[in-house]
């Protein structure tokens, strides 16, 4: 099963006979938890002499002896099997694929630590740990270093069920890659017109299930687009609405939904420019549509059964000659003003049209997801993102997707009381909340003004969309909440 340009997965209820790399578990007692048993070369003695502990992520290299001889071993370890989900998986398996960065394949016995979970769940979550580790960016290196594994072989009892998890995780893995390759992207090539042109090229290989259209500047004048058509000011390069829309295959939709994304493919903060170092990862301003995008992307042969709007509000906010002004006013696509005091707070002003447009489609849920506030940051660090919704059903549901993708959120309140912090003197609203309070609150209020009575949960992935290189989070791109997008629709 492909899964990236370079890496296939299998599945096996034994070893192979050409394994040159094996990675075993042992939880926090020191006892291997592998299908396969204690390989020959572990010593227990040895890992306490060397201070090795089993804790989540913890790696342990020894030479096999007797028959596998000439095999490295991994020893693996995954804490407390009791508490082990899916995450500590992803875990143990980026950490023995770092380990085995330089062989030719991996062999990964450690579905058997998960007895609480379903096996082709264990194994969606050790194949997507393995190969979003192996991502590397390297388009503009002279030199590069790439991981050379090739092969990665799932050892479990029931094959098929891990087949399975490995089809699901091929899905969520690419689709996460063509998010982290979007976000990575210098920005002079991935521009609003190279977002629109993935577009274009995932309803081409979705075999009629996608269909775009897109809207240019003069377009968006014509539909009212105040916001998107007031960022983009700044900037000769066109701005688009991106609208695709996937239709399920063999059976009628349960619902529909929209899914939005915040396109700013580089935000230097307009008018009121922010500093140099502020700039320096703002290429990953449209991580939200990014994420849309590597969603849209697996939907057709995931094909649940829901009806999708993707939304993608793309331009860039520069500081041009006709770029807006602070105390400048902005009319939404549904009518609402609003008075613009920072131009650096853009993504909201772009949203609010993708969300009247939503909203006029007529769907049942509007999920946003987008590069929103700096004070998200503040509030859960770079790890864990926030969630603001109208709908507490549709808030856990979102929730509890990202929980089994991986991916975590954090519900921050909507108070009716707050409202008074987006109040403008002289229209509907204004852009900006009250300093140093309640900033991805305000946010999320402001967002609140256009999706009227349908149910929308606004996931606001500042922190977590830009990655350190934890574990199989590489640095640059993340491509955070794709697995939580795919596993929201897979839920249908």
């Amino acid at each position: 099963m492909g899964l990236t340009n370079t890496i296939n997965a299998y599945a096996s209820n034994h070893l192979f006979a050409d394994v040159t790399t094996l990675a075993f578990a042992v939880d926090n007692n020191l006892k291997v938890v592998s299908h396969l048993g204690a390989p020959d070369g572990w010593d227990r003695a040895y890992a306490q002499r060397r201070g090795f502990k089993g804790a989540i992520g913890e790696i342990l290299t020894m030479p096999a002896t007797g028959v596998l001889t000439g095999i490295t071993l991994i020893a693996v370890g995954v804490g407390n099997t009791k508490d082990l989900d899916a995450e500590a998986l992803r875990r143990a398996a980026s950490a023995a694929t770092k380990e085995a960065w330089n062989a030719a394949e991996l062999t990964l016995d450690l579905l058997a630590a998960a007895s609480s979970l379903a096996t082709s769940d264990s194994a969606s979550a050790v194949v997507e740990g393995a190969t979003l580790t192996a991502y590397t960016y390297d388009d503009y290196r002279s030199t590069t270093k790439p991981c050379t594994i090739r092969e990665i072989v799932i050892v479990g009892a029931d094959v098929k069920a891990i087949e399975a998890g490995i089809d699901y995780a091929s899905l969520t893995a690419s689709g996460t890659i063509l998010a982290r390759d979007l976000v990575n992207g210098p920005p002079d090539e991935v521009d609003p017109a190279h977002l629109l042109a993935t577009a274009r090229a995932i309803a081409s290989a979705s075999a009629g299930a996608i269909t775009v259209e897109a809207w240019d500047r003069s377009r968006m004048r014509k539909e009212g687009m105040g916001g998107i058509i007031g960022v983009s000011e700044g900037t000769d390069n066109e701005p688009y609405y991106i609208q695709m829309r996937f239709k399920p295959r063999g059976a009628k939709p349960k619902k529909s939904v929209a899914l939005v994304g915040k396109g700013i493919t580089f935000d230097s903060g307009g008018l009121s420019l922010k500093s140099g170092d502020g700039m320096m990862t703002m290429k990953c301003d449209m991580s939200g549509a990014a994420a849309v995008l590597g969603t849209m992307s697996a939907i057709a042969e995931l094909n649940p059964r829901v009806e999708v709007y993707a939304i993608i509000c793309a331009t860039e906010n520069l500081p041009g000659p006709k770029a807006i002004m602070p105390g400048d006013v902005l009319r939404a696509r549904n009518g609402k003003t609003v008075e613009v005091l920072n131009t650096d707070a853009e993504g909201r002003l772009v949203l609010m049209d993708g969300l009247s447009r939503a909203v006029e489609l007529g769907v049942d849920e509007i999920v946003d997801l987008a590069t929103l506030t700096g004070a998200q940051v503040v509030a859960l660090g770079n790890e864990i993102a926030a969630v603001l919704s109208n709908n507490d059903e549709l808030a856990e549901r979102v929730t509890s997707a990202g929980a089994r993708g991986g991916e975590e959120f954090w519900r921050l309140p909507l108070p009716a009381r707050y409202r008074k912090h987006i109040d403008s003197p002289v229209a509907d609203m204004k852009n900006i909340g009250r300093s140093g309070q309640a900033g991805t609150i305000a946010g999320g209020l402001f967002l609140q003004e256009f999706v009227g009575d349908t149910a929308w949960a606004h996931l606001d992935i500042a922190g977590p969309a830009f990655g350190d290189g934890e574990a199989h989070i590489t640095k640059g791109g993340s491509g955070f909440g794709v697995r939580t997008l795919i596993e929201y629709l897979r839920a249908f």
